[in-house]
């Protein structure tokens, strides 16, 4: 009759365990349904993202070649020649006379 006993509180404690045990699997099965739809509206938002950026990238590199094809038939235009020049002394002295223009 001890024994019985002994046993029949050693299943009540192991029934307790078992429920204890299904609700914290209920309650990960849930966080991992929030998870999973997390994950799937964060995947979607980058995919956004992506997609925005190739369009700004795309918009960038149309303004610029806008802008590129705008200098070359802008009315205004520069000799196709360097764009920097720099001023060299023959002598080392800064007389106006004596100073040479070199083109890169």
């Amino acid at each position: 009759a001890e024994k019985n006993l002994k046993l029949e509180e050693r299943i009540t404690m192991l029934q307790q365990q078992n429920e204890e045990l299904r609700a914290r699997i209920e309650q990960n099965t849930v966080i991992t349904r929030q998870l999973s739809e997390e994950n799937a509206n964060l995947q979607e938002y980058v995919e956004k993202e992506v997609e925005e950026k190739k369009k700004l990238s795309r918009t960038n590199e149309e303004l610029l070649w806008k802008l590129q094809e705008g200098d070359a038939v802008s009315p205004v235009k520069l000799p196709p020649t360097s764009s920097t020049s720099f001023y060299r002394c023959s002598s080392g002295n800064s007389s106006p006379a004596k100073v040479t223009t070199l083109r890169r």
